[in-house]
């Protein structure tokens, strides 16, 4: 069982600075991973890196 940790839209939402609705919409497209828990969604900590990494590659920020 994996121990990575998992963030909730609004938690994804907040640390890109963006609506919850852009990371809805970024989930329901498959550009981002998630997990469905019954109607929500759950970002493992690794897709949102990857996420940032491949729209700013070399950018310095900070997850956590």
């Amino acid at each position: 069982m994996s121990t990575e940790q998992l963030y909730t839209v609004a938690e994804v939402a907040a640390m890109m600075r963006v609506s919850k609705m852009t990371v809805y919409r970024l989930v329901q497209s498959g550009t981002i991973d998630s997990i469905r828990f019954g109607r929500s969604y759950r970002v493992p900590k690794s897709a949102v890196r990857e996420y940032l990494d491949e729209r700013n590659p070399g950018s310095d920020y900070s997850i956590d």
